[in-house]
């Protein structure tokens, strides 16, 4: 089976995570993916499979040395984004891309155009798969699947390539940011290892934001609005108060690069009580700090004019920058460099202006950088990936093994 036919197959299968059910797998349907993955190494002949009754499924090829080489590992998450669904995906190859619009739906006019993602004409001549409209695709990440399945059966079909122990692992929920939350990096145990969730072929990341939730409070008084004067606080003006205390310009659609944002995902309330939720985000560890820090002296000041109460702010980080955890260890990102410029791929070393399992397995003790699967327009009904770049993004791990094996 071709690294694009397991593809092909994995994205049939209905992987969607769930936030609300507080449970792991927090959807059934990612152990039945599961244990279909969990068949196929068997047959395939991998060592030491194991799946947990989470929904952490690990295996080993091991090495074809007799010698000590580091254990590398390979990553990435079978479930897919709440966003859209992830029913009855319909995959098709559209081949040869010409730089036209793509018809997704006919029926619903539902079209793939490079006037609306330009980063499709990077992609003419190359042959696209998309699904039908109606669902997300599932590059993200069945593609990293696909890719590190792949790389293991060439590996193991061409012994000739000398490598160590790798160790493959594949994890649910990480669309709701808990993929690494029951990761048990000591019975995984590998060295160091990467996670194949990236987009664009080349990506390269290494850093990525530190992240925190914050949820407001608003505490109002309400009264009978023809005798409020001097009375009533109104909790969703006061809200609005608090939202113009911000940057303004500090915004997602107002930043990009390294710039840090404040994200009002959502609003909820009446004259009594209104809750803000918000994501904050940044890079520098000082400047998401002080962005916390921000939040609660605007809380500050509020109270001080409505009263102590009217305001609370509650922060929770989620995950922080890899990067001061990787950066000691740059040979695994030189490792990866090297890997990819053997394979005829350009490297784009970046930061991810987002999260990965990479980041929160870094801080449990594994170093994890994030190499690219090749998907776009990722989590909705345009997203697409290049069969070409599958192979490629299969071929960097076969180079990474044989590397890991040359250096060593």
């Amino acid at each position: 089976m071709t690294v694009i036919e397991r593809f092909l197959k994995y994205v049939t299968f209905d992987t969607q995570s769930d936030e609300s059910t507080g449970v792991t797998p927090s959807t059934e349907k990612q152990m039945v993916f599961a244990k279909y993955l969990k068949a196929e190494l068997e047959d395939l002949g991998l060592k030491d499979i194991s799946l947990d009754e989470n929904g952490y499924l690990f295996a080993t090829l091991p090495s074809n040395v007799d010698r000590p080489i580091p254990v590398i590992g390979f990553i990435a998450h079978m479930d897919t984004s709440p966003d859209m669904s992830g029913e009855n995906v319909k995959p098709r190859i559209v081949g040869k891309y010409d730089g036209s619009d793509i018809v997704l739906c006919e029926e619903e006019n539902i079209v793939l155009s490079p006037k609306n993602f330009p980063e499709l004409l990077d992609h003419v001549g190359e042959d696209l798969i998309v699904a039908d409209g109606h669902t997300l695709l599932g590059a993200d990440d069945k593609a990293g699947i696909a890719e590190i399945v792949g790389a293991v059966a060439y590996l193991m079909e061409h012994p000739e390539i000398s490598h160590g122990d790798i160790r493959i692992g594949f994890n649910p929920d990480e669309e709701i940011g808990l993929g690494a939350h029951k990761f048990d990096v000591e019975k995984f145990g590998a060295k160091w290892a990467y996670t194949m969730d990236g987009g664009e072929v080349g990506e390269l990341e290494f850093e990525n934001f530190n992240a925190a939730s914050a949820v407001v409070h608003v505490k109002g008084l309400n009264v009978h609005p023809g005798y409020a004067k001097n009375k009533m606080i109104n909790s969703l003006l006061v809200a609005n108060e608090f939202v113009s205390m911000l940057p303004e310009k500090e915004i997602p659609a107002a930043t990009e690069g390294y710039e840090g944002f404040f994200h009002l995902v959502g609003m909820d309330g009446e004259v009594e009580h209104t809750t803000l939720n918000y994501i904050i985000r940044d890079h520098d560890r000082q400047k998401f700090e002080a962005r916390k820090a921000l939040m609660s002296e605007c809380a500050d000041k509020l109270n001080g004019k409505y009263g102590s109460g009217t305001v609370t702010v509650v922060l929770k980080d989620q995950y922080y920058n890899m990067r001061q955890q990787v950066e000691p260890l740059m040979h695994i990102i030189d490792l990866a460099f090297a890997a990819m410029q053997e394979a005829g791929v350009e490297p784009k070393v970046k930061a991810i202006r987002g999260g990965t399992d990479g980041a929160q397995l870094s801080f449990k003790g594994l170093p994890c950088p994030n190499l690219f699967a090749g998907g776009l327009n990722f989590h909705g009904r345009y997203e697409f990936v290049p069969v070409q770049s599958i192979e490629k993004a299969m071929k960097v791990i076969v180079k990474i093994a044989e590397l890991t094996a040359r250096r060593y």
